[in-house]
């Protein structure tokens, strides 16, 4: 591709802009090797080469956002999973770190979906079911408590994402976010298999997960329907018998 200066605003290549899109599609096509080199009379470093290539494909791209953000795992190793309906792929890599934000990098055919879509509230979606699943089946939770809540459970959490998919459906010409539900499908059918597959087959990895999030939800303690009334009742006998601010019955005239 030779952009034409007379339609184009530049024509002028920012060579970082399309180191990372390079690196990003080596990232989702593992195995593939991408060699980026820089031939331009007026480049910033002359004759620069990039050499891509992951055969872990988005489990190293995990690896990789981790490292940016300077943060370490708190399960031993980056969960992967990946299934195929017809035509349509999805493959998902995620790992609990000790971040407190979250960062979940959705594609469709390897575009990045800026505004995320139905592949990726799928995840979302089907991240949450799981993991209270696992945790009440496994008496992480006692019956009676509180489901862990979605966003903290998603707090940590880095994952990448991809679905392949043949008539895939954006809902603007920017192709930021899908729309396809059948794909949405395919990812939740997908987290709500094999994530709680890992988790059984991973107890370890799991009382890691489930202790971070139950510790976090004791901070955010909210009171139940009896401990309203509990506290109610006390109210009334205060209210009718001047235990407030210190006055005792005895100096109640």
């Amino acid at each position: 591709f030779k952009p034409d200066a007379e339609i184009f605003e530049t024509v002028h290549f920012n060579y970082e802009t399309v180191l990372n899109r390079m690196r990003e599609q080596a990232f989702l096509n593992a195995g593939i090797r991408i060699v980026l080199k820089d031939l331009r009379s007026d480049a910033d470093i002359p004759d620069r080469t990039d050499d891509f290539k992951y055969e872990g494909g988005i489990k190293s791209y995990v690896e990789f956002i981790l490292e940016g953000m300077k943060k370490d795992k708190i399960n031993k190793d980056v969960i992967y999973f990946s299934d195929t309906d017809g035509d349509s792929t999805a493959e998902i890599a995620l790992v609990w770190s000790t971040s407190y934000d979250t960062r979940v990098m959705s594609f469709a055919n390897t575009l990045y979906t800026v505004d995320g879509g139905t592949h990726e509230q799928g995840f979302r979606q089907s991240l949450a079911n799981v993991v209270n699943k696992y945790a009440f089946d496994f008496k992480k939770l006692k019956e009676g408590n509180a489901r862990l809540k979605g966003d903290d459970i998603l707090e940590g959490v880095v994952a990448v994402v991809s679905v392949k998919l043949a008539d895939a459906q954006f809902e603007s010409q920017t192709k930021a976010k899908l729309g396809n539900t059948s794909i949405g499908k395919l990812v939740r059918d997908l987290v709500n298999k094999k994530l709680y597959q890992y988790l059984e087959e991973n107890p370890d990895d799991a009382k890691i997960i489930i202790d971070k999030l139950a510790n976090k939800q004791k901070v955010l303690v909210f009171p139940t329907l009896k401990d309203i009334e509990l506290t109610y009742t006390r109210a009334k006998i205060v209210d009718m018998y001047g235990f407030q601010k210190g006055i005792s019955v005895a100096n109640k005239s």
